[in-house]
């Protein structure tokens, strides 16, 4: 199984805390760790645990935080594609409380490649089994079309909509403004509508609603788990697998990405 990504990276700092802090407040945090982290970073990992191989196509700034992006995502086995861009990469600090909530800053614009870009390799994506779009230009959707799975988020509606494909799965939210469809929303309508709902499961179009994947047994924080859950759809649409089968093993890759701090995700077996 080949698989790829499409999206963007985010050099984040991550703090435990006990509690975000409430205005004017102070709060004390015994450790923090930085990773490569974003919608993308999260993916790209994820199913680094699941399939052969992974491409990842994004964009990278001129600073240390992206050389040292490309180099850790680079140890994790995946092949980073990365157009280059004269700006500080985007940055930031993410809160994790003891309820496992993560509340995240960004910092500086959201940098993501451009399918126009004829120094990133596209002609790949037409090998890849799956590909999983989370930030790019209606260019680069056109290019991840070319594999035989493309899911994407509803984070990038207003591209979707201007790159007008048909997608196989899009996966929204239930609970985030920013990540919600209605039915027309873009054209065409896409194969199957995802839409999360957290420990409560969700609703598929068509098929109805699903049963969330249990928790692990300590469960750690929440960040990454949504890009998780869709980067384990599109391997699972990829691998075959349909309606209940395929979302009950994207929930099961949502769940373990709270296993562990951060960016983490979890090998899941295919049914």
């Amino acid at each position: 199984m080949r698989a790829a990504v499409v999206g963007h990276v985010e050099w984040l700092e991550f703090v435990p805390v006990e509690a975000v802090p409430r205005p004017g407040e102070i709060v004390h945090a015994d450790e923090s760790w930085e990773q490569a982290a974003g919608g993308g970073s999260v993916a790209a990992v994820q199913l680094s645990k699941l399939a052969d191989s992974v491409d990842f196509f994004t964009a990278l700034g001129n600073d240390e935080h992206a050389e040292r992006a490309r180099a850790e995502l680079t140890a994790r086995g995946i092949t980073v594609h990365a157009t280059a861009v004269d700006a500080p990469q985007r940055s930031g600090f993410t809160f994790l409380d003891d309820a496992g909530e993560r509340t995240i800053t960004t910092i500086g614009r959201k940098l993501h490649p451009r399918g126009h870009d004829d120094t990133l390799p596209w002609h790949e994506l037409a090998r890849c089994d799956c590909v999983y779009l989370c930030a790019g230009d209606a260019d680069a959707v056109l290019q991840a079309r070319r594999a035989r799975v493309l899911v994407a988020t509803a984070r990038e509606l207003a591209t979707l909509r201007q790159a007008s494909v048909e997608l196989d799965a899009l996966v929204s939210s239930g609970k985030d403004d920013a990540e919600r469809y209605q039915t027309g929303q873009i054209d065409p309508e896409p194969r199957l509508v995802v839409t999360t709902s957290g420990a409560l499961g969700g609703w598929a179009q068509p098929g109805g609603p699903y049963n969330a994947a249990p928790l692990p047994p300590d469960p750690v924080d929440a960040y990454g788990a949504g890009d998780c859950f869709a980067a384990g759809l599109s391997f699972a649409l990829a691998a075959g697998l349909e309606g209940l089968d395929a979302l009950e093993f994207a929930s099961r890759c949502g769940a373990g990405a709270m296993a562990g701090p951060g960016v983490h995700a979890e090998v899941v077996p295919l049914p």
